[in-house]
């Protein structure tokens, strides 16, 4: 539940960011730290979902987005790298929510369970 929520909050502020990158033609400053922050930490989010299902392409895929949009040691770009940058991780977050699905826990063994290992809601 966590890991898509950080997924959705990322890709939405990658839109927000590529949307006045695109049409208007500027990138706004004001925003860079935060867009940095959210990215990097959904990044990282992923970066353990991945590495728990043993999905290693895709963490490192998901590290490297960490290292890009680090918020502590900036990594900064001219415009056409940075909104290529941006596309690229929207489209990893895009793809990540729909091929890297955890699945459902099982339910924990009770001794007067029927049916042990059921799964849980």
């Amino acid at each position: 539940m966590l890991t898509t929520f950080m997924k959705w909050i990322a890709t939405a502020v990658l839109v927000s960011s590529l949307f006045p990158a695109v049409v208007l033609g500027y990138q706004p400053l004001g925003y860079q730290g935060v867009l940095q922050f959210l990215v990097a930490a959904g990044a990282v989010v992923v970066m353990f979902q991945a590495a728990a299902m043993s999905k290693y392409r895709w963490m490192l895929a998901f590290g490297a987005v960490a290292c890009l949009f680090n918020p502590v040691v900036p990594v900064r770009f001219s415009a056409a790298p940075a909104i290529a940058l941006n596309t690229i991780a929207l489209l990893l977050f895009g793809f990540s929510l729909k091929l890297l699905k955890t699945p459902p826990r099982l339910s924990i063994a009770s001794i007067t369970d029927r049916m042990p290992g059921s799964e849980s809601l």
